[in-house]
């Protein structure tokens, strides 16, 4: 049997990890290439259950690297990509918005525009063997911007990002839909909500609450704990996306949400608890008591909240996990991480 090579993008990366060993345990006829720049967020430790996997091959380089991505094409006979690499913690973007523009913007049409090459003759025209490849590219729902209390985002809802990142990450669609419409080029794009599970890096919020808990720090919670989120297991996030990619429509957009609205106190009150029960403090104390509130950060979206009813609809997509339970497989993964 013939493998078809396909290229993973960001693959040490909290989502990318959790997906390439799900795909390459699922699927026996790829050959999974995972190019990532090994920035402060990927880690090749999350990735090894697959490291010497035949049918996997890891790659450090930096997707803006033109040459190298050229090079990828022609020696591995790439036939789709998965694009999950970017910058994409919201706070940092506020600090330092260059290398979000780069990564995300510039790294996204460096991937395509490679891809489009390899893959075709012309625009609407594609080489013959070629025709069934695809370039799949992963996004979020912050490039919508804000919701108010009610209401849910849909893959209708007009564009407003209010972030350097999601800024960088909503032009980064504009650049697949692009060549979808000018050069007939075979794309899908997804736009999820805020992934959770294991794997995720430490400076995020779930990481964060459990990591100070377990170490008897503050808990830092922005503003007054009231924004809201939908949570999402990342390993629903991944079922989502292997659905997509395999059965989406072309140039369409599929959001993936996991209908688990919670605000940032409901999140921080159940994580103590569990770790009440799981791993009491030593203090003989609640880790409740170890919360504190911090000044909110600028431009803090409220409330996002994603209706996944399209790939629902559309392709039989749906969560496994609620947050509860998919919040208590989180919290015993890292506990055991963290060895504490």
């Amino acid at each position: 049997m013939r493998l078809k090579s396909i290229l993973v993008t960001g693959g040490a990366g909290f989502i990318g990890s959790n997906f390439v060993p799900y795909f390459v345990e699922k699927y026996s006829d790829y050959h999974v290439i995972n190019i990532d720049k090994l920035t402060y967020a990927g880690d090749l430790s999350n990735l090894s259950e697959v490291e010497n996997h035949p049918r996997y091959t890891f790659v450090q380089g930096d997707i803006c690297d033109r040459n190298l991505i050229e090079k990828l094409f022609q020696e591995n006979d790439i036939r789709g990509v998965i694009h999950f690499a970017a910058e994409s913690h919201v706070d940092n973007s506020i600090k330092n918005p260059d290398s979000f523009m780069v990564t995300n913007v510039m790294g996204t049409f460096t991937l395509i525009d490679v891809a489009r090459k390899y893959w075709m003759e012309a625009p609407k025209q594609y080489k013959v063997g070629y025709e069934d490849c695809l370039f799949h590219h992963v996004s979020t729902d912050e490039v919508y911007g804000t919701l108010g209390e009610t209401g849910l985002f849909t893959e209708e809802t007009p564009y407003a990002p209010n972030s350097p990142y999601s800024a960088s990450k909503a032009s980064s669609d504009f650049v697949v839909r692009s060549y979808f419409h000018t050069y007939g080029m075979r794309v899908v794009t997804t736009n999820c909500s805020n992934n959770y599970g294991p794997k995720q890096h430490k400076e995020k919020l779930i990481p964060t609450i459990i990591r100070k808990a377990l170490s008897g720090e503050n808990i830092p919670i922005y503003g007054d704990g009231t924004n809201v989120r939908d949570w999402l297991y990342v390993l629903d996030h991944c079922k989502g996306i292997d659905l997509v990619f395999h059965k989406g429509a072309m140039g369409e957009t599929y959001n993936i949400g996991g209908r688990n609205e919670r605000n940032n106190l409901y999140i921080v009150d159940t994580i103590c608890s569990l770790l009440d029960t799981m791993k009491p403090s030593t203090k003989g104390t609640s880790y409740k008591e170890q919360i504190t509130f911090v000044t909110d950060r600028p431009g803090h979206d409220f409330r996002y909240a994603i209706d996944a009813t399209k790939l629902e609809n559309e392709l039989g997509w749906k969560a496994d996990e609620n947050f509860e339970t998919g919040v208590k497989k989180t919290v015993e993964w890292y506990i055991k991480k963290f060895q504490v």
